[in-house]
């Protein structure tokens, strides 16, 4: 483990994700998480929740993943009790475990997830929103008339922990995300009340504030990701023009 130095500097470096989320992890515990699909995924950070064995989690987060990958792990070792998500498809097991009824689902919009996370990193408990007025998204929840229209309220959400991937840290903890990555990683790292960050580069230096995304204000803890191959959910190619068979 490495302070990082300066009067301001909040975030920890730490050699490993393991020992990055040591004294963060509890059963029944809220996670969110970072990516879409399996674009943007803290794969190392995940892998160190699932070796912990800490069980019956709350996982925020777009979907999880695919069968045996990403946020997969944790399905596969039965660490998860309830997902908060806007998407099932392309894990086979999560939709099975949800139709067994073994893993609560809440289900959100995509665009209301969105704004839930960003809600709860920015002090907003609740707002409200025409998505799924009508739906069995909007059953139980309050709803109002603004101007001859029906919203439902939806709660920000706020997690014990968030996990994000970002492809470039420096050393106060101000990140940037490289291209998809850049999807639901921004969110999470602001409604986490700890959050740790894996990150491709960490700098000795300053990133240029002109290009800060998340300020590092909201980082805790901080690791360099483990090289390894970024899975790809499906890979489909065709043929070059020309080519020969």
């Amino acid at each position: 483990m490495q302070r990082t130095k300066g009067a301001d500097a909040v975030p920890v470096k730490y050699r490993a994700a393991a020992e990055a989320l040591d004294g963060t992890l509890t059963d029944g515990m809220t996670i969110a998480v970072g990516g879409f699909g399996l674009t943007g995924n803290p794969f190392d950070l995940i892998e160190a929740v699932r070796d912990s064995g800490v069980r019956e989690l709350t996982i925020v987060s777009n979907n999880m993943g695919v069968d045996g990958i990403g946020l997969g792990i944790l399905l596969e070792s039965r660490q998860v009790r309830r997902v908060v998500a806007s998407y099932v498809g392309e894990n086979k097991l999560f939709a099975q475990q949800y139709l067994d009824g073994t893993v609560e689902v809440e289900f959100a919009p995509q665009g209301t997830l969105s704004e839930r996370l960003r809600a709860g990193g920015a002090g907003i408990p609740a707002f409200y929103t025409r998505a799924g007025v009508g739906t069995p998204i909007a059953e139980g929840k309050p709803h109002a008339e603004f101007d001859g229209v029906t919203y439902v309220q939806e709660r920000g959400i706020v997690a014990d922990l968030a996990l994000v991937h970002a492809h470039t840290a420096d050393r106060a903890g101000n990140l940037v995300y490289r291209y998809a990555a850049r999807n639901f990683n921004p969110l999470v790292a602001t409604c986490g009340r700890v959050t740790a960050v894996e990150a491709e580069v960490l700098l000795d230096g300053y990133l240029d504030p002109e290009v800060v995304v998340t300020p590092g204000v909201y980082v805790k803890r901080l690791i360099e990701v483990t090289p390894r191959e970024k899975p790809i959910e499906k890979r489909t190619v065709r043929e070059r023009e020309g080519a020969q068979a």
